[in-house]
């Protein structure tokens, strides 16, 4: 291996040049330029989750009018967008506010270490190119690495699965040489990678298998966004966009609100807009369009214009509401004796789920896992200095919080400069405090393998991850950032004591 090497000095360092790095550098670009920045990037080019899946019909989940950037207007024709289109958009971005000389690619970070002496983080990542070692160092650590292992996928082992003699496919590591016209294919899942793929797959395939355990609420929505092509037309496009924007995140939180105080109302309409969108004949739709769950507690999968449900109503694409028993060497025996012939599998099963991209943490040279700490306004940790961390919303667009953490941010450094100091440190006093799971009533799979990896909530405020955007929006960019919490002090000195944090307590019921 080359001998480890030096990076270079920066006054923040970001991980991560998906939608939530490229945000992360753009604000600061705008609200502190005189700050050194870089970002580190383990993928050869940017653009994170949609510059790694390549699989049939890649798209977003949620509309581009909420996903894009707040400073960035989304000028394209369809809202729910496809991947080639917002990987362009991350692109566009980066060349706009010049950030793309600032990346490192191909590093892989290692590990960082927190120096209360120094004050300052010690990154290591890996160079692919050649397998150095580099070090860069920087006053302030912007995680924005996204919440998934991008080296594998979730996969669970299926009983003889070895006897099948055609061809198993993760979606999340689509083969460029796979044909599947003409093929016979069953997708194992039915979250949002599956509903996808399925209608996608079916167009060209001779038949499509949607095998679930349980089935998802699904909601149709057109791709494109009638109101907002229409206002782009008569109006600036900034305009037009905060509008649509606006309407957009007040209808995202009015859906959710109603599915979490009336949820047999809001599953009924669901379930309602799905039947009519079926042939009227259709068999079975209790059993594989009702989830045995209230709406919310998983996200919701969407549906542009109706193709899932055009795919099976022309016969193309069937669901089947079923368990595996076993694999054969032609295809998949199920529970109810009935056998799929698949000539291939798709395992749509999911991601495991990470945080901080794989990062080892130390501070002062000891090891630390954010699994250990309390969040801080959902975006920072406690006793974990001069680090903030991005994960979206589970019930809406994630570059919504994408923004406002970078705002706070931004208002963190100036409040540091004004204050003429080097290190900010939430602290948490009460160390008998409750520690709650992260996120509150969300059941989703790769949730509920991860609740041990992922950090604590508290009972109270600021400790508190609200998964409420109007309500996160007013702390992050509206609170006072000295707030009797932060702690503020230079090198060599920290006002509290970093190993302060209670032992994790169990989670209430």
């Amino acid at each position: 291996m080359a001998a480890q090497q030096h990076g270079g000095e920066f006054d923040v360092l970001i991980v991560g040049a998906g939608l939530s790095g490229i945000a992360a550098a753009a604000h600061l670009t705008m609200q502190c330029p005189d700050k050194s920045f870089a970002i580190v990037e383990q993928r050869a080019d940017m653009g994170g989750t949609w510059d790694l899946f390549r699989y049939p019909g890649i798209r977003s989940d949620s509309d581009m009018h909420t996903l894009g950037y707040r400073f960035k207007p989304w000028t394209e024709a369809k809202a729910i967008a496809d991947g080639p289109a917002i990987h362009k958009y991350v692109h566009e971005t980066a060349e706009e506010y010049g950030i793309t000389p600032h990346i490192r690619f191909r590093h892989r970070v290692l590990g960082a270490d927190w120096s209360t002496e120094k004050a300052c983080w010690t990154v290591t990542a890996r160079r692919e190119e050649d397998g150095a070692e580099v070090q860069l160092s920087a006053n302030f650590l912007f995680m924005c690495a996204g919440y998934y292992d991008y080296d594998q996928g979730y996969r669970p082992e299926f009983p003889q699965e070895g006897s099948y003699t055609g061809r198993i496919i993760h979606p999340q590591h689509w083969p460029d040489d796979l044909n599947y016209a003409g093929k016979k294919v069953v997708v194992i899942g039915s979250g949002a990678t599956a509903v996808t793929i399925v209608p996608v797959m079916a167009e060209t395939a001779a038949k499509v298998y949607m095998l679930q355990r349980t089935p998802t609420y699904m909601v149709s929505r057109p791709a494109k966004d009638w109101l907002a092509n229409s206002l782009r037309a008569i109006l600036p496009d900034m305009t037009a966009y905060r509008i649509t924007r606006w309407r957009n995140i007040a209808m995202q939180r009015f859906a959710y609100n109603m599915a979490r105080k009336r949820p047999q109302k809001m599953s009924k309409r669901l379930l309602d807009m799905a039947r009519k969108l079926l042939p009227a004949d259709y068999p079975d739709f209790e059993k594989n369009f009702t989830p045995p769950y209230t709406p919310w507690e998983q996200r919701l999968c969407l549906v542009p214009d109706a193709d899932m449900f055009d795919a099976i109503s022309g016969g193309k694409a069937e669901i089947v509401t079923d368990h595996i028993d076993h694999f054969t060497p032609t295809g998949i025996k199920l529970k109810s004796g009935r056998e799929l012939e698949a000539d291939i599998i798709v395992t749509a099963t999911g991601l495991n789920l990470v945080m901080m991209g794989k990062t080892n943490l130390s501070i002062d040279g000891k090891p630390t896992a954010v699994s250990d700490h309390v969040s801080y306004k959902g975006t920072m940790f406690n006793d974990i200095p001069n680090m903030a961390s991005v994960f979206g919303y589970v019930n809406a667009s994630w570059t919504l919080k994408t923004d406002i953490v970078a705002d706070y941010v931004c208002r963190l450094l100036k409040t540091m400069d004004a204050k003429g100091v080097q290190i900010a440190n939430p602290h948490l006093a009460d160390a008998d405090m409750p520690r709650l799971p992260w996120v509150d009533d969300f059941s989703s799979g790769y949730f509920a393998r991860s609740f041990d990896k992922l950090p604590k909530n508290g009972d109270r405020h600021p400790w508190r991850v609200l998964q409420d955007y109007k309500a996160e929006k007013k702390i992050l960019t509206e609170e006072p950032v000295d707030d009797g919490v932060m702690q503020f002090s230079n090198a060599g000195a920290i006002a509290k004591p970093l190993d302060a944090a209670a032992p994790m307590l169990e989670a209430a019921e």
